[in-house]
């Protein structure tokens, strides 16, 4: 964020005009020689004239004065006016609603046919077709499976409700016509059984008087003897009927029925198994033919960030022909009506940022108004080459309309934090912090007189001073240039209440790790001395294979792999089959490591920020 001053823009107007007076003057040599001067004559007044101009500008520019106390002090006067503060960052442009086509075939699929990327579609519109092939050939098995599922559910439900029906029958049917045959047979028994008995007392009266012969009367005997026999054995042949022979068949028929019941649960559960097998098959031969869910723009799923300094993109996965993983995503579908700007603002500046802060966004020439709308409360991935800063995510949406915005286009983005009102602000270098404490150096008839001073928010080139410092009062710009004390390192030596800051001086007894002298593996259980094996320099720790390989088949597939490392999985599965050996992450950790030394010796070669003297 740059923000002008007044004064910035009279040394711009300044610089123009001696460079315009600059350019006016060295024009007349031509005209001079016109005039028939002498060309050495001509070219010792324009060396003279250069040399003058120069030599003026670098006195005005403070470029022949010393850095010492004695060269020339730069001076504000600190007055009252409006600040206003605000935070800059670099984001991306996204659509705030983005839908993800993904590969809803099991097992995955070949794409045969791919719209091209870029494509403004509406919904409804076909965007992929996968190979269907083999889908198609299971659902024609499995439909052969399904019928013949559904005639044995049929065949059975019938079977269960003529055992049902048998049961009924028996009980309200068969027994009751049994029984009554049988008491049929009991009365017709009593009856012959008391017609022989009175034949037979005929028979004896007629004997006494001379009508019959013995031989008659012990036939009549007989033929009572065979009623008796046949009322006995009606009579048991009731009492079976009764007592047993309904309870044996009645069990036999409940078996029957109670059987055929289950054999129907077991189709019907059978069939609905095969049914919804054929459902689900029905469903990826639909999931073969992919459209659009909603109007938006075709954005192909491919990952074309490069891994670090010196790595190449690779090829594109998504395109005719690839082999698509189930639940691999194919198309970001983004709605172009509606974009927003994601925005990383450093773990510093997070927490002067609140919702519903307005933002100005610049994005190719073009000014946008926006509102935060929303502020991580987690930081973002690391970043290979970020080390341990640490960076959160701010939204920012865009209140115009967003035609011809794409996205991942680039954006400034400048978040008013507050627009204060007439207060008293200074120059930022003329603030010096000393043994925690605020100064700056006011020009007063006896020299430069130290102050303290309070400060308050600030921008990148004014700071509020809260208390300290009166409307009118002239500071120095440049005091660690011009005052000894102002370039003085001032520390306050404190002594240190080990118990009450650690809370005892003496280590506790750690378990030992190994029993090698001095333990061979650090606290991160890497081997020491091995590179990547546990945090250096700035917080980084690269994983170690074995720790990711969770079901130790030799490889790391995508789910195996770190939060942060599965954007560029693509970029470090170098052989492009899904995941990553040894070899691949080896070769990864060396590109890692050489990032990691190249930002520490940039580090250690830049000063201290803030001014130093």
């Amino acid at each position: 964020m740059a923000i002008h001053t007044m004064e910035d823009e009279d040394r711009t107007s300044q610089f123009a005009t001696a460079l315009k007076g600059a350019s006016s003057q060295t024009a007349s040599p031509p005209l001079a020689r016109r005039r028939g001067v002498p060309s050495w004559l001509t070219l010792g007044a324009v060396v003279a004239l250069v040399l003058v101009l120069g030599v003026a500008a670098a006195v005005k520019s403070d470029l022949l004065t010393s850095a010492a106390p004695e060269g020339k002090a730069l001076t504000e006067t600190v007055h009252r006016s409006d600040l206003v503060v605000s935070i800059a960052e670099d984001g991306n442009v996204e659509s705030s609603h983005n839908v993800d086509i993904k590969c809803g075939v099991k097992g995955g699929s070949t794409i045969l046919w791919l719209i091209k990327d870029g494509t403004e579609v509406q919904k409804g519109d076909e965007l992929v077709r996968l190979d269907s092939s083999s889908i198609e050939d299971q659902i024609g098995q499995q439909k052969i499976t399904y019928e013949k599922s559904r005639a044995a559910m049929i065949e059975s439900e019938k079977t269960h409700d003529a055992a049902k029906i048998a049961v009924n029958e028996y009980i309200e049917g068969t027994f009751v016509q049994n029984l009554q045959d049988l008491d049929a047979k009991v009365t017709v028994a009593k009856e012959n059984l008391e017609s022989a008995r009175n034949a037979y007392q005929f028979t004896e009266k007629m004997l006494r008087k001379g009508y019959v012969t013995n031989l008659q009367r012990d036939a009549q005997a007989f033929a009572v003897k065979r009623s008796e026999l046949d009322l006995g054995v009606a009579e048991t042949a009731r009492k079976v009927l009764e007592q047993f022979t309904k309870d044996k068949v009645l069990v036999g028929l409940q078996s029957t029925r109670d059987s055929a019941r289950a054999r129907m649960a077991s189709d019907e559960e059978a069939f609905k198994l095969d049914e919804a097998r054929l459902e689900r098959l029905e469903t990826q031969l639909r999931a073969c033919t992919v459209v659009a869910p909603d109007n938006g723009m075709v954005v192909y799923a491919n990952d074309q960030q490069q891994m670090g300094r010196g790595g190449s993109s690779q090829q594109s996965i998504v395109e005719e022909g690839a082999l698509m993983r189930e639940r691999q995503t194919i198309i970001k579908l983004p709605d172009l009506t509606r974009m927003q700007v994601k925005s990383t603002i450093h773990e510093s500046k997070v927490d002067m940022l609140q919702r519903g802060m307005r933002a100005r966004i610049h994005i190719q020439d073009h000014d946008f108004q926006g509102t935060v709308t929303s502020i991580a409360n987690q930081a973002e991935p690391t970043n290979w080459f970020a080390g341990n800063v640490k960076e959160y995510a701010a939204i920012v949406s865009i209140d115009s309309d967003p035609h011809g915005l794409r996205p991942g286009m680039t954006a400034a983005v400048e978040i008013l934090v507050a627009n204060l009102k007439n207060v008293l602000s200074a120059p930022v270098e003329a603030v010096v912090e000393q043994g925690g404490k605020f100064y700056c150096w006011v020009s007063t008839p006896s020299g430069p007189q130290r102050r303290p001073v309070v400060l308050g928010m600030s921008n990148n080139t004014r700071i509020e001073i809260k208390d300290g410092l009166a409307d009118g009062d002239v500071v120095l710009k440049n005091p660690r240039a011009m005052i000894e004390d102002a370039r003085a390192d001032i520390k306050q030596e404190e002594k240190v209440d080990v118990k009450k800051k650690f809370g005892d001086d003496k280590p506790a007894a750690l378990p030992k790790i190994n029993n090698a002298p001095g333990g061979a593996a650090g606290p991160a259980g890497g081997e020491k001395g091995k590179a990547g094996s546990g945090p250096g320099r700035g917080g980084f720790a690269f994983p170690d294979f074995k720790s990711l390989d969770k079901d130790n088949d030799g490889k790391i597939s995508p789910d195996e792999a770190p939060e942060r490392m599965k954007d560029r999985f693509g970029e470090m599965d170098t052989d492009q089959d899904g995941f990553l050996d040894k070899k691949e992450w080896e070769e990864v950790r060396k590109k890692v490591q050489i990032m990691m030394q190249q930002m520490q010796q940039r580090g250690a070669g830049q000063g201290a920020p803030g001014g130093g003297p």
